[in-house]
Formats: C-alpha cells, structure tokens, sequence
C-alpha cells in the first residue's frame, strides 16, 4: 500500500495512556463544582415537578435545593434550582432543562442576585426570653408557642439561616423546617418567555 512507513507518519504529541491511545488535556481538567441558581419557568401543569426532578436524578446532578412557586401568570410557576456541579455540568443541566417540553425558559442567576431561605425551628420554652431575644437578634419572630415548645421563623440567606439554626441549637431543637432558596435577579432584569 503506498503512503510513508510507520516511522515517517506525524505523530501527534502529547500523553498517552497505558493502551497507547493519546490523551485529551481538555478532558483530564477537573474543574472545581461550584453553586449555581437557575430560575426556570415552567408550565404550570401536573408532573412538572417530577419531570425536572427525574431529569436530575438521571443526569446525577446534586440538587442542593428546588423550590416551586406561582407567578403573576396562573399558567406559568417559577422554579428555583440550586445545583452544585462543575462547570460542564451546570452548562449541561441548563441544556438539558431547556429541552424538557413544560420548560418555558432557563437562566442561571448572577452571584447578587437576592436570594432568601425560610427555616422554622422549634426549641424548647424554658426560657421564653432568650429565645425571643434570638429571634429579633435574627430579625425573625415567634410564630407558635405552647408551655413546652416555641416556633420561631427566620428569613433572610442561606448564611443567616445557619448562622441562627446555630445560635438556637443552645435551647435544645425539637424541630426544623427549611426551605431551599427563593432568587430574583436584581434591579429591573425579568425572566420572560422564551
């Protein structure tokens, strides 16, 4: 067969493995996760929910929160997604999110943008003045209390909320609710239908 002998080819650079076959440098970069909030609007329909969740577990992506909410559009809700995954994988979960039919549109939001978590935690009433002290510490308030328990809530960011989850954790915590993050871009920016 005409052509160069073996020793003539190009060869081309770079590492191979143990098999002989080259190695893409691209593809060996491990790229640190990182959290990303994607606001999606979704048609607001029965199944929608376990779709996106069921795409998720599928794709292995690490759901840290997901919350589901109305809009001004009783046809449409927003979904709040909060993934931790390196950067192909929050690239691929927006792809693959948008792909889904009861998807309207996808955006991953910007570090600023304002972001608040709701956590109820009810403690023991043993010193209903410390624990009421705590909460306006944390600009929350009592929402139930009874002789044994009270229930405090607390909004603010995911920073807050441990912060207090923390300093309640000194009057013994029966319970605790926390919801993942609800975002919005900042100023006048809107998620609108693709």
């Amino acid at each position: 067969m005409p052509g160069p002998a073996p020793e003539d080819r190009m060869r081309p650079q770079g590492r191979r493995n143990s098999q002989g076959i080259r190695v893409d440098p691209e593809v060996e970069v491990t790229h640190e996760p990182r959290h990303a909030v994607l606001s999606t609007l979704v048609e607001h329909e029965p199944g929608v929910l376990a779709e996106i969740s069921g795409l998720f577990s599928r794709r292995q992506f690490n759901i840290e929160s997901l919350t589901v909410g109305a809009t001004t559009d009783p046809d449409v809700a927003r979904m709040t997604i909060v993934i931790e995954e390196p950067e192909p994988g929050v690239v691929q979960a927006k792809k693959q999110l948008r792909k889904l039919v009861p998807v309207i549109s996808v955006r991953e939001l910007e570090i600023e943008a304002t972001r608040r978590e709701l956590a109820l935690i009810k403690v023991a009433n043993d010193h209903p003045d410390r624990v009421q002290a705590m909460a306006e510490m944390y600009d929350g308030q009592a929402v139930d209390a009874s002789p044994e328990a009270v229930t405090v809530e607390i909004t603010g960011s995911e920073q807050k909320i441990d912060a207090a989850i923390e300093a309640f954790d000194q009057f013994d915590i029966h319970e605790l609710a926390r919801t993942g993050a609800a975002a919005l871009d900042r100023g006048t920016t809107t998620l609108n239908h693709d």
